[in-house]
């Protein structure tokens, strides 16, 4: 199994509480906050795009 490739989200500021997210080889998309790196999410694209949407948006909600 390759090892993942984990990306900062250019929202995260430089010294805390930044937000990773990395892609599995089937798609699945992990996220992780860089203070409990042990603690990972997945979801998946169509997921993750209604949750920026509706974090980019609160009032459509």
């Amino acid at each position: 199994m390759s090892e993942l490739q984990w990306q900062k989200s250019t929202y995260s500021q430089e010294a805390s509480a930044c937000v990773y997210l990395a892609t599995t080889p089937t798609g699945t998309i992990l996220l992780r906050e860089s203070d409990e790196p042990e603690v990972v999410l997945n979801t998946g694209a169509r997921q993750l795009g209604a949750l920026i949407s509706a974090l980019r948006n609160p009032a459509a909600l």
